[in-house]
């Protein structure tokens, strides 16, 4: 028999299938701040994320399953075993991130946010020229699920995609262009966006210092749905301040929450939201989370090879 700690939501259909897979074992059902470290020592398996520094206690743990896409805070040194399998939720949140970006581009593009500015002050003004989707070009930096989703879209809308990965692999027919993060540069200057949809590596931090950020195209638009770690706030600021960038719109900061006082929050060209652009918000993708939650589980189980397993070096799915 084995023991499972499961901090996921599951609502009682979803506890049924997954105590369908092995009736046998045990089953406990918790909230993240409820986790204690006898909770972690005694278990087999978790499913969903439990506070980091409880898992150094996981004494027995074989398998743990994340919640969410990004794992860095799982793959630091001491946080969990080398032997534990440590997999992902990579597939469930591209339709709703996609749709959020989506969103923001029509926003900056169109001022939509600045006539919400208005209205909070029963203002009515004319804001002057917007700036067209079709026919513009979108650069997107990191093709997994959400990136992928949002150059369909995008595509979809008349823009010129390009897509920017890591490894060489065959273009898929929804970019215009497809290069490796070592010719990054060379794409930016005739990007008009430029999504960036990555993890927090190594690699990635830093990678908008204000270097890079001055190599991108006069008017250009830049969104962060990945990680806030991987560009400079400050030089961004400058860069919306100065006028160098039309607009910038962010689900994810270098801290977060983002500090009250920062200038960010009263730069009138930056669209801020508090890192909501996935998690449970859209049905959908809750119903994507249950849904590889139990696959994994059936192939914990069955001894299956497992789905969306991390690669502890890179962060990314193997």
């Amino acid at each position: 028999m084995k023991k499972i700690l499961i901090v996921v939501p599951f609502e009682e259909e979803g506890k049924k299938r997954l105590e369908a897979v092995c009736p046998e074992n045990e089953y406990i059902y918790k909230t993240p701040d409820a986790v204690t470290e006898a909770d972690v020592s005694s278990v087999d398996a978790i499913i969903g994320n439990v506070p980091p520094h409880l898992m150094k206690h996981a004494v027995r743990l074989e398998w743990f399953q994340s919640q969410m896409a990004g794992v860095d805070p799982y793959i630091k040194d001491g946080v969990v075993s080398e032997d534990v399998v440590i997999t992902n939720v990579t597939g469930a949140f591209g339709l709703a991130i996609s749709e959020h970006m989506v969103g923001c581009v029509f926003e900056l593009y169109k001022k939509l946010h600045l006539y919400r500015d208005n209205q909070n002050k029963s203002l009515w003004k004319d804001m002057g020229t917007v700036k067209q989707i079709e026919g513009s070009t979108v650069l997107i930096v990191g093709l997994g699920d959400i990136g992928k989703c949002f150059a369909k879209k995008m595509k979809a809308l008349g823009a010129y995609t390009i897509g920017v990965k890591r490894r060489p692999s065959e273009k898929p027919d929804y970019v215009d262009e497809l290069s490796l993060q070592d010719c990054l540069d060379c794409s930016l200057s005739k990007a008009d966006i430029v999504a960036l949809c990555m993890p927090d590596t190594a690699e990635t931090r830093g990678m908008f210092s204000a270097e890079r950020i001055a190599k991108m195209k006069d008017g250009a638009v830049l969104i962060n749905i990945g990680r806030g770690s991987a560009i400079d706030t400050e030089a961004l600021c400058d860069a919306l301040e100065s006028g160098k960038l039309y607009g910038a719109a962010l689900d994810v900061f270098e801290k977060e929450p983002l500090p009250s006082d920062h200038r960010l929050w009263s730069i009138p060209n930056a669209i801020i939201t508090p890192h909501i652009s996935g998690f449970f918000h859209l049905r959908k993708t809750y119903d994507n989370i249950i849904d590889i939650c139990i696959k994994n589980y059936e192939n914990y189980v069955c001894d299956y090879p497992f789905i969306n397993i991390i690669d502890r070096k890179t962060g990314y799915c193997k």
